[in-house]
């Protein structure tokens, strides 16, 4: 008769073979599959060292097409903006660098750089939109009219060209100094523009930007500057609106002009004004606005054609 002890001896024994079982396999299993990893982690640790060779070769070759570019760039522009006046507009992101070496660029084309204003980070401010579009009202110089656009970044486009451009027609102000030293002085104390010393009237417009914006009002942002450039453009002889790495994303104000036929088709845009190369297309597409003509100029994928007569 079999006795309850060796029935629980024969279980023990067969949990114990199971157990040794799974160990065995599983010794065997993990060296495989150790070996196997050990194999990836050896192949991916090559490519990335491959890519890192090669994304250092093409920097390298970026910073020599970079200084090529500095050494070339004033002799490829001179003389394009002789006896010609340019004013800066500057966003709050743009680089100090970009705007200081774009307005030696402007310089060495021959332009007169007439002054620097920039709008802060409260022009963009969706929350203080109709605070702006009711100031923006109030201090429209006599005899000049508000565009029927009611977004606060068209409203204060109408109001600064006024302010900042010659009449294209007669090449004349169409503010008088007084008007345009209140104006500024207004927006100044309510903290939407801060003014460069010297600032006068010009023919031509630069507004300076820098990349795509972050944050849940990125967009609403973006469409204030893009607005504000495209009205600016049509107050003046021509504008330009330039920007740097990543602002021809639907997220920076470039990218919103470039997704906007009626704004294309009069203001221009540049996407690479960090780079030597942009300013000098910068440049090259202000002559451009000069002759009537706007286009889409850079490396993004939105842009037309890297400059002014180039193929796309």
């Amino acid at each position: 008769m079999i006795s309850m002890r060796y029935h629980i001896v024969s279980i023990t024994a067969v949990f114990l073979a199971l157990a040794v079982g799974v160990v065995l396999g599983s010794t065997a299993i993990s060296s495989r599959l150790l070996s196997g990893l050990t194999d990836d982690n050896s192949a991916l640790g090559k490519q990335v060292a491959d890519l890192q060779t090669a994304r250092n070769g093409l920097n390298a070759k970026l910073a020599d097409a970079d200084r090529f570019a500095t050494t070339v760039g004033p002799m490829a522009v001179k003389g394009l903006l002789a006896e010609r006046t340019v004013v800066l507009v500057t966003t709050s992101d743009a680089k100090p660098n970009d705007r200081d070496a774009l307005a030696e660029l402007l310089r060495a084309a021959g332009a007169s750089v007439t002054g620097e204003l920039q709008l802060t980070e409260s022009f963009v401010d969706p929350r203080k939109a109709d605070q702006l579009r009711d100031l923006v009202a109030r201090l429209q110089p006599a005899g000049t009219q508000l565009p029927a656009g009611s977004d606060p970044g068209t409203r204060a486009g109408g109001l600064l060209g006024a302010l900042l451009l010659l009449n294209k027609e007669n090449n004349q102000p169409q503010a008088t100094p007084d008007e345009m030293a209140a104006a500024l002085a207004g927006l100044t104390s309510a903290g939407f523009v801060k003014t460069g010393q010297g600032l006068r009237p010009a023919q031509l417009a630069v507004v300076l930007t820098g990349g795509s914006l972050d944050g849940d009002s990125a967009g609403d942002r973006a469409a204030t500057v893009a607005r504000f450039a495209t009205q600016l453009d049509r107050a003046g002889a021509g504008t330009v609106l330039a920007g740097g790495e990543g602002s021809a994303n639907g997220t920076g104000p470039v990218g919103v002009v470039r997704a906007d036929t009626a704004a294309t088709s009069v203001v221009s845009t540049v996407d690479d004004v960090g780079t030597a190369a942009g300013r000098v297309v910068t440049v090259l597409a202000l002559r451009e606005q000069l002759e009537g003509k706007s286009g889409r100029y850079g490396v993004a994928g939105n842009a037309e054609a890297p400059a002014p007569g180039a193929v796309g």
